[in-house]
């Protein structure tokens, strides 16, 4: 069997994301929906990952959303699962749950079904919360990745995840990722 189990270019991308929390001593966790925890794996695929990354929680369903993050249900109702209050509250559990420095959270529709004119397949929205950041300063993002396949979706969706889990530039942890 072959070594590498994931696309190259991300196992490199969560190297520099392991490697870049480790240098700033920062934990970090995610939690994944449309991904179906392809963050995580690209994490642990790195030895020595478990000193910075702290959890991943795959919360697919609704229900897992709420039980396992403490998303409100009213957000899940009057937002949608795919939308920037579910992203931030996933975030905001995470990080809570977990005790890390940073959460990062994906929510989306990886398709073939389950689009609509409003959230066409290839909607994916994020979310990263660190601990005790104000909601007022959410830092969230939508993409629209289009209907390149539920494995092109997911896979755009883990690397546009792990660019958020990289500290700042500067290094300073309030700038926004």
């Amino acid at each position: 069997m072959a070594d590498d189990l994931l696309p190259a270019d991300l196992v490199a991308l969560a190297r520099r994301v392991i490697d870049a929390n480790r240098a700033a001593g920062r934990r970090i966790s995610v939690a994944e929906s449309c991904t179906g925890g392809l963050v995580s794996a690209a994490l642990t695929e790195i030895p020595g990952s478990s000193d910075v990354f702290d959890a991943g929680f795959v919360t697919y369903s609704n229900e897992a959303k709420m039980a396992v993050l403490g998303v409100a249900r009213d957000v899940i109702e009057t937002f949608g699962a795919v939308s920037l209050a579910t992203a931030w509250a996933m975030a905001r559990g995470a990080a809570v749950k977990s005790g890390s420095d940073i959460a990062v959270a994906i929510t989306g529709i990886a398709g073939p079904g389950g689009g609509s004119e409003k959230k066409p397949v290839g909607t994916v929205v994020f979310a990263c919360a660190r601990q005790g950041d104000d909601p007022e300063h959410a830092v969230t993002d939508l993409r629209h990745y289009g209907d390149i396949g539920r494995a092109g979706v997911r896979f755009q969706a883990a690397l546009c995840a792990l660019e958020l889990l990289l500290p700042p530039a500067g290094g300073a942890d309030d700038a926004t990722p």
